[in-house]
């Protein structure tokens, strides 16, 4: 009865002015569908059947189309044909007015894109955050959460900085340079050289030179956070909430309230073009105004990473040339001014830590305001640091020579340890928020942010470590010129071999119980076609679909299996590393001859796994800067990852949800009021997340004229599991409270689409029942050919989503609004 008290009085308004006044006259649209692409994208000629279209508004980087016809009455006031376009438009087609919204070119436009593929372990640990349980009533273990994966992403940048450090100073200038063999290998390191006698053959100035390259990656990383901001999420949503107030501000925190479960209490204010609305309930964060803004977030934690890579950098300068200095017998004054240094690198780090444990995401508001003072203070006194540590280190010092490793070799195995600890305690907190309401269909029981974020750590420490050892190869091909990287690095190449081992056992579990469900499929696809003469190569083709499409749901099983084996190996190369000091040949020299050759068989491998690993990942990444499939190939990765806003790791890739989300509520809302129509949803794939995160941010007078249609919907099936705070029961049964014209279509052969599981007694079940795939077995006066298995694909041509797209038109309001009053000049 309130739902439709609600459209009654959305039916009876007038016309608003400001944003939502109709400028082009009263429109004879009453019925649209907007259609929302998934993962890949598309073109608007193939999801509106159309060679002709016409864009309608947006940009070159996400826009509306329409069919030509349909725009030339369209109420935007685009069209040239006026009402006369319009009844030829209407004369034309069957159904409702169709817009399609392309997004794709969000995640795979330009070839610079390509260059993401280096920030995938930030990515990676920026979904833990969001994969947290459900957990009402504890706020603030929720918030120990979100501090522990923003901790755990501050060790991935520092990580990545410290490994271009180990490279550009230690390997480059400190060792390669410092032996007179290696640099007649590469002569372009001559004036490097001791031996020249130059004024950069000092120890320090070759060190201060080098940390430009680390220097240089930092700035590019703040440069590109900064960049795909204002060109991606610095839209702002659909919301006329007041802006927060100084004392809300100090107290606003993205995981205050019972977020992902019971109701969750709107922010009130004034809709656009409307009265006042007070709290609505809401069982998921993403109904929250501010959830598509995180842009105080992001500065705050963008300025605390940068200043931790100027100072990572700094320490990397300033640590060799202190510990010269404090030598016996060494300058005093020096000495002096290398522990001050010290101690305000000290205490700079501890504002960083400090900065990124103080706040999170502030989510109730649209929170405009920035810190200015700390964003810009913070990196600056960093930089300041890191130019005294570049001149501090640059100063003369007679008979300081390099040998041997650069001193800080301890920091890889320091940096390890603190991100296994981070993620063990995690795994404690999520545990725990699990426990206090069980979600049986939640991955991994609720560990699968933990899982994530080691899985992000072991990538980054990959990464890091291909990179030395690559690096290494090239400037001492024999190996007898160079100490080499960092012991630790050379142990994480050697655990490589094995964990390689268990996923291809693991694998081939998967395929052996693959195919025993495919035998099982067999039978059941026969006894659905009774009569028609049975075709065991086309039986044992669908049967196969539908077994293969079972897999995403051993997804959890491999996760678990992968991140167990990640930690017990992990936990083994440091153990290795910190006791014995060598690298697992030199370690199992005195050993029995089957665990020397073990040893030695999995270093060599694993050190050529990494780079050629880190090899094809370069050149996947170049490929896909000069080749258009490519590109689209690694955006499909991204339209998966980077759904999600940054709340842990500003560099990572950007959030294209932040653009999509507010495009199409406002979209939605100004159609709706201009027209008094009704308007049905329709996202296919990774489009009905979008498309359920659009009908969250609804007004509810606009939620009341409008439908959702979701077909081939991860919804349940991958987000609802994986990320059970935001898409679990409770939330997706607060969505069909508020839309209750809902409808997913799913088929067995689908690998990612599935049912969404939301019975509710009093409407009909969201759930349509499994679509028949392919339309026909065999040969039929309506399918002479043989119908294709369509999975994934093609839910469009299915005739139960024309028959449920009517309905959904049928049930929204069947009366059509009635002729509304001329606004007063």
């Amino acid at each position: 009865m309130e739902r439709a008290r609600e459209r009654s009085a959305g039916q009876r308004e007038q016309r608003p002015a400001g944003p939502y006044a109709d400028l082009s006259g009263e429109s004879p649209e009453t019925e649209l569908e907007l259609l929302v692409h998934g993962v890949g994208g598309t073109t608007p000629e193939k999801m509106l059947g159309d060679p002709r279209t016409v864009r309608v508004t947006g940009d070159d980087t996400a826009a509306v189309f329409r069919r030509a016809e349909d725009a030339e009455g369209a109420p935007d006031g685009s069209g040239t044909g006026g009402e006369a376009g319009a009844e030829r438009g209407r004369e034309r087609r069957s159904g409702p007015v169709r817009e399609a919204y392309v997004w794709c070119n969000l995640t795979s436009g330009d070839g610079s894109r390509a260059l993401w593929l280096l920030l995938l372990p930030f990515m990676v640990v920026n979904l833990a955050h969001w994969m947290r349980p459900a957990a009402p009533g504890r706020p603030r273990v929720v918030r120990l959460y979100g501090l522990l994966v923003r901790l755990c992403a501050l060790t991935l940048t520092v990580l990545l900085v410290a490994a271009a450090c180990e490279v550009a100073l230690d390997l480059v200038a400190w060792q390669c340079a410092g032996v007179q063999a290696c640099v007649r290998r590469h002569s372009w390191l001559d004036f490097l050289s001791p031996a020249a006698g130059g004024w950069w053959s000092a120890p320090g100035r070759r060190l201060a030179l080098a940390g430009t390259l680390p220097v240089t990656l930092t700035g590019l990383l703040w440069y590109l956070s900064h960049r795909t901001w204002r060109a991606y999420e610095s839209h702002r949503p659909l919301s006329s909430t007041p802006v927060a107030t100084d004392d809300e501000r100090g107290s606003a925190d993205d995981e205050r309230g019972p977020a992902g479960g019971g109701a969750v209490p709107r922010s009130g204010g004034p809709e656009p073009g409307g009265d006042d609305v007070g709290p609505v309930g809401h069982g998921s964060a993403l109904a929250r105004p501010g959830f598509w803004y995180g842009r105080r977030l992001v500065a705050r934690l963008r300025a605390a990473h940068t200043a931790a890579g100027l100072l990572t950098v700094a320490a990397a300068v300033t640590t060799p040339a202190a510990r010269f200095d404090h030598r016996p017998g060494g300058p005093a004054v020096l000495d002096v001014l290398g522990l001050g240094l010290a101690a305000a690198l000290l205490l700079c780090g501890a504002a960083v830590v400090v900065v990124v444990c103080r706040r999170g995401r502030s989510e109730w508001r649209l929170d405009q305001r920035l810190d200015r003072h700390l964003v810009r203070r913070l990196p600056l006194a960093a930089l300041a640091l890191l130019l005294l540590g570049l001149v501090y280190a640059g100063w003369s010092r007679p008979g300081w020579q390099s040998t041997g490793r650069l001193p800080g070799d301890p920091s890889f195995g320091a940096l390890m340890l603190a991100q296994g600890l981070l993620v063990v305690a995690l795994a404690t907190v999520a545990g725990y928020l699990h426990r206090r309401r069980p979600d049986p269909r939640a991955g991994m029981r609720g560990l699968g942010g933990p899982a994530v974020a080691l899985l992000a750590c072991a990538l980054g420490g990959v990464i890091s470590g291909g990179v030395a050892q690559r690096v290494a190869d090239w400037l001492d091909g024999t190996r007898a010129l160079l100490t080499g990287p960092p012991v630790l690095l050379t142990w994480q190449a050697s655990v490589i071999p094995p964990l390689l081992a268990v996923l291809l056992l693991l694998v081939a579990g998967l395929a052996l119980h693959t195919a025993r469900l495919a035998r099982t499929e067999r039978d059941r696809v026969r006894h659905e076609h009774p009569g028609e003469p049975e075709d065991p190569a086309r039986t044992r083709a669908i049967a196969h679909a539908r077994a293969m499409a079972t897999l995403t749901d051993r997804a959890p099983l491999v996760v678990a299996v992968l991140t167990a084996t990640t930690l017990v190996l992990g936990s083994v190369a440091l153990a290795g590393a910190l006791a014995t000091r060598k690298t697992p040949d030199g370690a199992a020299h005195r050993t029995h001859h089957l665990v020397q050759a073990v040893a030695e068989t999995s270093q060599a491998l694993g050190s050529w796994l990494v780079g050629v690993g880190f090899l094809l990942f370069v050149t996947w990444g170049r490929r896909a800067y000069k080749d258009a499939s490519a590109r689209r190939t690694i955006g499909i990765l991204w339209d998966v990852g980077t759904f999600w806003p940054r709340a842990a790791h500003p560099f990572a890739p950007p959030c294209y949800a932040e653009r999509a989300v507010p495009d199409l509520t406002w979209r939605m809302a100004t159609w709706t009021r201009r027209t008094g129509g009704r308007l049905v949803l329709s996202g296919h794939s990774q489009g009905s997340v979008l498309a359920a995160a659009a009908a969250w941010q609804l007004p509810p007078s606009v939620r009341g004229r409008v439908a959702l249609l979701t077909y081939g919907s991860p919804l349940e099936r991958l987000y609802g599991r994986w990320f059970p705070a935001h898409f679990g029961p409770p939330a997706l049964a607060a969505l069909h409270h508020d839309i209750d014209c809902w409808r997913n279509l799913y088929r067995r052969t689908d690998p990612i689409g599935g049912p969404v599981r939301v019975p509710d007694e009093t409407s009909p079940d969201v759930d349509h029942e499994p679509l028949r795939d392919p339309l026909a077995y065999g040969r039929t006066p309506d399918h002479p050919l043989p119908a294709p298995i369509l999975g994934h694909s093609d839910y469009q041509t299915d005739p139960a989503f024309t028959r449920e797209r009517a309905r959904l038109l049928t049930r929204l309001h069947p009366e059509l609004p009635g002729q509304r009053p001329e606004l007063p000049e």
